[in-house]
């Protein structure tokens, strides 16, 4: 499976005013969005280890060598021995946004679809994160090709990946594959990318096949995973329109169906509530929380449940 590392990237398309497309969109997150949620998010991450952070962590007896300046006065008088301030070490977080780009993705209202959810989502996130001095990375996947962004910091670093996510679909993706998203191979993909400890997020509507549970619960004893599953009504119900065409977005397969039939519907309805359980199921035997976000949620609502439960689970 080829993989590129993306340099930084200067081919959007540029407003009057001389902003790059991910340049206005970040712009408009920042202030719809990501305002909203400052000071509902403050915080940073904390680790097990003690070091010279801010939240203090308890006490041990002072020996030789330790710094004075955290000896404790009160707790030493009211003890009889020299007391240390022992703390929580802050530290930096390395977050792996894996971006599922495959065809299922394109379904939705034109500038409202799964794509257009997900790059508000990997945007804001990078922005959240990278802005704490957290360094982000990006995976793009779309079977036949993965897109990948080293992880960096800043707000030029999130604009940077905010310019993969504009660019087309690969075309080795578009040309070479015809079926439906190999969510194991993507998980298999940042695994091999992510050597040290980090979150990873995965924002993807989770449409497709692979041993994906088996990679998950690979991918968890060595990370903090998350799961964002970005849905559309159009992946679940059927307008009653009679006789229609539909077409697999992602196999190309194309049928005729009469969407009025009641059993149909039934048997439909059946499938999704099963594909529901299954992914679940699957996400609860991992121990991977998965949050989902439709096309018309609120994204501060949505984010504000995310970051905080992966603040927690990393503190």
């Amino acid at each position: 499976m080829p993989a590129d590392s993306v340099a930084a990237h200067s081919g959007a398309a540029h407003s009057g005013a001389g902003r790059t497309v991910p340049e206005r969109l970040l712009l408009r997150l920042e202030w719809r969005v990501v305002r909203r949620l400052d000071g509902r998010l403050a915080g940073g991450y904390r680790t097990g280890r003690r070091g010279t952070g801010t939240d203090l962590a308890g006490l041990r007896e002072y020996v030789a060598g330790d710094d004075a300046r955290h000896i404790d006065w009160n707790a030493t008088a009211r003890l009889g021995e020299p007391q240390l301030r022992l703390f929580n070490e802050d530290r930096e977080v390395t977050v792996w946004l894996v971006l599922d780009r495959s065809a299922s993705m394109t379904i939705g209202p034109p500038g409202r679809g799964k794509q257009d959810v997900l790059a508000e989502l990997a945007l804001v996130l990078a922005r959240l994160f990278a802005r704490g001095g957290n360094r982000v990375g990006a995976l793009l996947y779309d079977n036949g090709a993965v897109r990948t962004v080293p992880p960096g910091t800043g707000r030029t670093h999130v604009l940077r990946i905010g310019a993969e996510l504009a660019r087309d679909r690969a075309p080795a993706a578009k040309s070479k594959y015809k079926g439906t998203t190999d969510l194991a191979a993507m998980l298999d993909a940042v695994a091999r990318l992510a050597r040290r400890r980090a979150l990873i997020i995965v924002i993807s509507d989770f449409i497709g096949d692979g041993d994906w549970e088996g990679s998950l619960r690979r991918l968890v004893p060595r990370h903090e995973v998350a799961a964002l599953r970005v849905t559309d009504t159009a992946d679940d119900e059927l307008p009653e329109a009679g006789l229609v065409v539909v077409e697999d977005a992602e196999t190309g397969e194309q049928l005729v169906i009469d969407t009025s039939d009641p059993l149909l519907r039934v048997r439909l309805r059946a499938e999704v509530e099963g594909r529901d359980a299954s992914l679940d199921a699957g996400m609860r035997k991992a121990g991977v929380p998965a949050h989902r976000v439709t096309t018309t949620a609120d994204l501060v609502t949505a984010l504000i449940d995310v970051v905080v439960s992966t603040k927690r689970r990393l503190g």
